[in-house]
C-alpha cells in the first residue's frame, strides 16, 4: 500500500534468495525496479541499512486535525488519537505510528515545530503503517488539542509522576487522545493543562522512564482493552 515512485535494488540482487520475493512483488504490481550500485544506495539513504533495496516514495501529505476528528466520529468508541508532545526521534515517531494502527487509532498529531516529521526514518520503523493511518501536524498543539475537548473527546496525557494509574483513567471507552511526552521532559506545562486527566504508567522505581514509543503502546494496549470489554459487556 505504499505510494512508491520507484525501487531500487543493488546490483547482483537476483541472485539473492532473501530478495526473491519483493522483486516478483513488484514486478506483478508494475512497480519501476531500477538497479544501483551498494554505494548508489549508500548515498540515496543516507548510510542507513538499506539491505540492498530502496524504496522512494513522494513528499508526505499531511492530515488536518479536522480530518482526524471526522474519521473519529464514524468510528468505534468516537475514535482514538495518538498526540505527541516533543517527541524529536523519528524513529520513535514511526514505531508509535505502527502502534496506534496496531490498536485501532484513526490517528497521530503532531506539532510543526520541535517535533519529528515524516522522513524517511519514520516511514521505515513504521513498517508500511504510515500508509494506512493519517498523520496531522498542527501549528499549535495545544488549540488543536483543545479543537478534540470541544468535539467531546477525552484528553489524557501520559505523566510519569501522575497517582492514575492509565489502566484507570477515566474516559479510555470513548472518544480519546492519549498524549505523549518525550521521554526526557514529559509533557510540557501548556499540553498539561490541555488535558483533562494526567495518567501514569506503573514502572519499578530502578528505572526513571520508558521510551516514548513503549510508553505510548503501552497505553494505546490498555485503551484498546477497556474499549474492547466495554463493547463485550
Amino acid at each position: 500500500g505504499l505510494p512508491v515512485r520507484t525501487a531500487y535494488v543493488a546490483e547482483g540482487a537476483e541472485h539473492d534468495s532473501r530478495l526473491r520475493e519483493i522483486l516478483s512483488f513488484a514486478a506483478d504490481h508494475g512497480i519501476v525496479l531500477m538497479q544501483a550500485t551498494r554505494g548508489e544506495l549508500d548515498r540515496m539513504t543516507g548510510g542507513s541499512n538499506h539491505q540492498g533495496v530502496a524504496l522512494r516514495l513522494p513528499e508526505y501529505e499531511y492530515a488536518t486535525v479536522d480530518d482526524i476528528i471526522d474519521a473519529g466520529a464514524q468510528a468505534y468508541r468516537g475514535g482514538l488519537v495518538v498526540a505527541l508532545d516533543k517527541i524529536t526521534d523519528p524513529r520513535n515517531l514511526g514505531a508509535i505510528i505502527r502502534s496506534a494502527a496496531a490498536f485501532g487509532a484513526q490517528g497521530v498529531l503532531i506539532p510543526s515545530r520541535r517535533s519529528a516529521s515524516m522522513t524517511a526514518a519514520a516511514w521505515k520503523t513504521s513498517a508500511g503503517a504510515a500508509a494506512r493511518i493519517p498523520v496531522a501536524m498542527a501549528s499549535n498543539l495545544n488549540q488543536a488539542l483543545g479543537k478534540f475537548a470541544e468535539a467531546g473527546w477525552m484528553i489524557v496525557g501520559l505523566a510519569g509522576e501522575a497517582d492514575s494509574d492509565i489502566a484507570a483513567a477515566p474516559g479510555l471507552d470513548g472518544p480519546l487522545v492519549l498524549v505523549v511526552g518525550s521521554e526526557g521532559e514529559g509533557l510540557a506545562r501548556l499540553t498539561r493543562q490541555s488535558c483533562d486527566v494526567l495518567a501514569s504508567i506503573p514502572i519499578s522505581s530502578d528505572v526513571e522512564s520508558l521510551n516514548a514509543s513503549v510508553a505510548a503502546s503501552i497505553a494505546l494496549y490498555e485503551a484498546s482493552r477497556v474499549r474492547g470489554s466495554a463493547s463485550e459487556s
